[in-house]
């Protein structure tokens, strides 16, 4: 199909802002069209615009022979395949930064209902009770608000409730003093310093490993009597059920939840009273979607004009013939960050990502900016890309250095990545091995070694005697987890020893504690996706 004026054509496939359209219209030849088979028509079109509905996987991208990139107008990208995006060198951008506002505002609507009973009375007065004893609520002026998470919507909850005249004590181990002191927040060492403190409890924090189930019923004990928990973030940061024993016992004096771990939710936590539900609504405002779909445009038109795509979620422009040759290294480096990262302890301080070998001869910052998307990719409570890695090392006074070395000692490219941090350091290095460029890892926690890097790993450092691996082996065996591969080092027979291994799924917290129990100098269970 030609086009008209000889124009870039943007198929938009579902509905945005028409402040979005508009731009568009005024630059590229735009077709919207939301009932034609995608797969016939995508490859007459230079770029798409879509939102959850469409769902592009790599079928559909191969037969995109002119696409240059894809726009989702919203937060997330679960219904786009990146990474065939990425093959095809297909631009995938968001619009991470449409709902931060918000977000924050939901989250203060839910602080101000569950501290004033606001739904509660509403709805008893709807039904004909006039009751203002039963509803009466507390101030939050004077209050201290915890937050956890000091991330894009943490700080801007943060900000508001300070103006309310709340104190504010927070907990973000990735977010520097400086930025704390430019809030006029309150620095936390541990969530459990932030428990003992807070009135009211307000959630910002991604959802990880660690995170997961966060607020159980050992942090419900460590918390103030009568603390009223917020969480407008993620659902599963919360155990539904050790919060509704909490309530239940009067420890917890209410909650406003907007998520929830399974969605849509229709569980216990709707019986109890003190509990104020909304149904995911922190980014659904007008503003928000308007906002998303002109942001969107503006990042399709960069795109398609050849300008920096500040939302890209997938990789920087460089040169075609440094990309062949950093291509293999890109996924290394942002494991070796990811890895690296876990095994620290503290804040990082300060990511030195090292090029060695031929490799450091090629434009090696897009490595470097792989192994800060691995770096940061657990710890933020935003969608971390290629683009707004570094932003967001900056917003974290993380210094970031790169290095490049003509050798690489026993290999003929390295990638390593270091991470200094607060309480310690930690150091992995990698590289790629025959012609399906498979990831290993060559250093970890100071020992050499040589095992493919998996989605699920752990390394156990332990005195070099016989019998350990057998023991290992029967632990795991016993719990019903598969060591898919396996290797192990030593500084000098009967010294210390590293014994790195990939498992199938994850532990259970039964063999979590019976390693913890093993006499182990370290043990780590890492996810690295």
């Amino acid at each position: 199909m030609p086009d008209r004026d000889g124009r870039p054509r943007v198929l938009v496939r579902e509905a945005i802002a028409e402040r979005g359209l508009d731009l568009l219209r005024g630059k590229f030849d735009v077709v919207e069209d939301r009932d034609s088979d995608l797969g016939e028509i995508i490859g007459d079109f230079d770029a798409i615009v879509v939102r959850s509905a469409t769902s592009l996987d790599a079928s559909t991208i191969e037969r995109a022979s002119r696409l240059k990139v894809i726009g989702r107008a919203g937060v997330g990208v679960d219904n786009v395949d990146v990474d065939a995006a990425t093959r095809r060198g297909i631009v995938v951008a968001n619009a991470p930064e449409a709902t931060v506002v918000s977000a924050a505002e939901h989250a203060l609507a839910l602080l101000f209902a569950v501290a004033r009973n606001v739904p509660q009375a509403h709805a008893a007065l709807k039904e004909g009770v006039w009751d203002r004893g039963r509803y009466a609520g507390i101030e939050l002026a004077g209050k201290t608000l915890g937050v956890l998470g000091l991330g894009r919507i943490g700080r801007q909850v943060a900000r508001r409730a300070v103006a309310l005249g709340l104190r504010v004590v927070a907990y973000d181990p990735f977010v520097a003093l400086d930025r704390f002191r430019e809030l006029g927040v309150e620095p936390a060492a541990t969530p459990e310093d932030v428990y003992r403190e807070a009135d009211l409890l307000t959630l910002h924090l991604p959802l990880n490993d660690e995170t997961r189930g966060l607020l159980d019923s050992a942090a419900f004990a460590q918390m103030r009597d009568g603390v009223r928990i917020v969480n407008a973030a993620r659902g599963a940061l919360v155990d539904e059920a050790a919060l509704r024993e909490a309530i239940l016992s009067g420890k917890v004096a209410g909650a406003a939840l907007d998520v929830f771990g399974e969605e849509p939710y229709s569980g216990p936590l709707l019986e109890l009273d003190q509990v104020v539900v909304t149904p995911h609504l922190a980014g659904s405002t007008s503003e928000a979607q308007d906002r998303a779909g002109l942001i969107i445009a503006e990042q399709v038109a960069a795109a398609l004009e050849g300008e920096l795509v500040e939302t890209a979620v997938n990789i920087l422009v460089v040169e075609p013939a440094d990309l062949e040759v950093l291509g293999p290294y890109i996924p290394l480096a942002a494991k070796l960050g990811r890895l690296a990262s876990a095994l620290a302890r503290g804040r990082p301080r300060r990511i030195v990502v090292a090029a060695h070998g031929p490799l450091s001869e090629y434009d090696t910052r897009l490595l470097t900016v792989a192994a800060l998307n691995g770096a940061f990719q657990d710890h933020v409570d935003q969608v971390v890309n290629y683009v707004n890695a570094p932003v967001i090392a900056a917003e974290r006074g993380v210094e970031v250095s790169e290095q490049r070395h003509a050798g690489s000692h026993h290999y003929t490219n390295l990638v390593r990545v270091r991470v200094e941090a607060d309480d310690e350091d930690s150091e992995a290095s990698g590289t790629t091995v025959g012609p399906e460029h498979r990831l290993f890892l060559a250093e970890a926690l100071g020992f050499d070694i040589d095992i493919e890097l998996a989605p699920r790993m752990a390394f156990l450092v332990y005195d070099d005697l016989p019998g350990v691996i057998g023991r290992v082996g029967t632990m795991f065996g016993d719990a019903g987890v598969n060591i898919a591969n396996m290797a192990v080092s030593r500084t000098k027979a009967g010294g210390k020893a590293l014994m790195a291994f990939s498992i199938d799924s994850a532990p259970p917290p039964a063999l979590l504690e019976r390693v913890a129990e093993s006499g182990f100098d370290d043990a780590r269970f890492l996810a690295l996706g």
